[in-house]
């Protein structure tokens, strides 16, 4: 079996992207660019991975060879377009990985990308829940946003309120997309505003505000994988010390959904695959879709115990110079989440962070990272952990 890494990378800006009125303009931007920043020929491509949701967001179904508009040399490469919600850019880099480990070929290019602000409101709150159990969950006031209000109410009433760890969050994760460039809100709301009901920032689904609630948008990120002898030769690589993926019951009545059990067992394989603890982690990113997931998430990755996951935010230890860094980026929260895009991005700005190229958004200390990026509400749960190769 050969391991794969990731040697190359392009991220676009996130955000309403007026001038990349499709789909094909947003991948564009990205797929070539990913390929010159790996230091290789578009040739040398053996596979290609396009992660695109849709389900709606666009009326061009079939998005796997719009790759081909921007990079013609790929032509009569296969290409397979991945989706799994919004780990549909996760499900895209496994699908690379396993296909460079079974040796069918040496390199592979994946590209996740969505055109999401095109559509209207109303319709993008419909297709999104299309991540949830429409027959038990269709009717939940607010959409996808009512499911994750669901989970935070849920929470709340087993833990007690948590609204000041939400807002600590939100406020955390602004901060830190100030520094991104590609984040669609450079803005450091501050926790007061974050925390307080206001005309900017009302209920959406109580008890989450907007500023509970990651933003809409349109954006692409790619990457080049290649096995571990050709990674060798070239510039840089980082590679995967694990990769899991875990699914779980779809319909939120089947578990406890205030535990993220799939993400746990997710997190829970991936360390003992790399034979560490979450005490050997440098940062993480991790897939904050709404406040109330990142506070679970940080007890999913064994970070705090069951039911104070708050503490790990109001105590700093998620902070930009805490502990354990957890969205540098900004997260989905101020980066945005544009679907097909977010895994693929997700893995970029750590790969970013572990080979010392992340500008503002550096940390003194990037030696190990993990990614977490869950489809739906913790359904499909995909963990990986990244260090530097080369």
């Amino acid at each position: 079996m050969t391991d794969a890494c990731i040697v190359g990378w392009a991220h676009s800006a996130f955000g309403k992207r007026e001038d990349a009125p499709d789909l094909e303009s947003l991948m564009a931007g990205v797929a070539r660019a990913a390929i010159e920043d790996a230091g290789i020929a578009p040739e040398e491509i053996d596979a290609g991975f396009v992660g695109v949701f849709g389900e709606g967001f666009t009326p061009q179904g079939f998005p796997a060879s719009l790759v081909l508009q921007s990079v013609p040399e790929l032509r009569f490469k296969p290409i397979t377009r991945m989706e799994n919600a919004c780990a549909t850019g996760s499900a895209a880099i496994h699908a690379a990985r396993d296909f460079i480990a079974a040796g069918r070929g040496r390199i592979a290019l994946v590209v996740g990308a969505e055109k999401m602000t095109s559509t209207p409101g109303p319709k993008v709150g419909d297709i999104l829940l299309t991540a949830s159990y429409r027959r038990t969950e269709q009717d939940i006031e607010g959409g996808f946003a009512g499911v994750f209000g669901r989970i935070a109410e849920t929470y709340f009433q087993k833990h007690g309120d948590q609204s000041d760890a939400l807002a600590a969050i939100a406020a955390k994760n602004h901060r830190n997309g100030v520094d991104n460039p590609w984040a669609q809100m450079r803005r450091d709301l501050g926790y007061e505003f974050c925390r307080t009901e206001s005309e900017k920032n009302p209920y959406v689904a109580r008890p989450l505000k907007r500023t509970d609630c990651s933003l809409v948008s349109d954006g692409a990120a790619a990457l080049v994988m290649a096995d571990a002898d050709t990674a060798a030769g070239l510039a840089k690589a980082v590679r995967f010390r694990a990769a899991v993926q875990v699914n779980d019951f779809l319909p939120i009545a089947a578990r406890d959904i205030t535990r993220f059990e799939g993400a746990r067992e997710a997190w829970a394989r991936a360390y003992a695959a790399a034979g560490i603890g979450v005490g050997d982690l440098s940062f993480v990113e991790t897939h904050d879709c709404f406040t109330i997931a990142e506070l679970i998430e940080y007890e999913a990755m064994g970070l705090a115990a069951e039911g104070q996951g708050g503490r790990a935010v109001l105590d700093g230890v998620t902070a930009a110079g805490g502990r354990l860094p957890v969205n540098r980026s900004g997260g989905l929260k101020a980066k945005g989440h544009p679907i097909g895009a977010t895994g693929v991005s997700m893995h970029v700005l750590a790969a970013m962070q572990l080979t010392g190229t992340a500008g503002a958004m550096q940390l003194p200390k990037a030696d190990l990272g993990g990614v977490f990026n869950m489809g739906g509400a913790a359904v499909a749960n995909y963990v990986s952990l990244l260090e530097r190769a080369r």
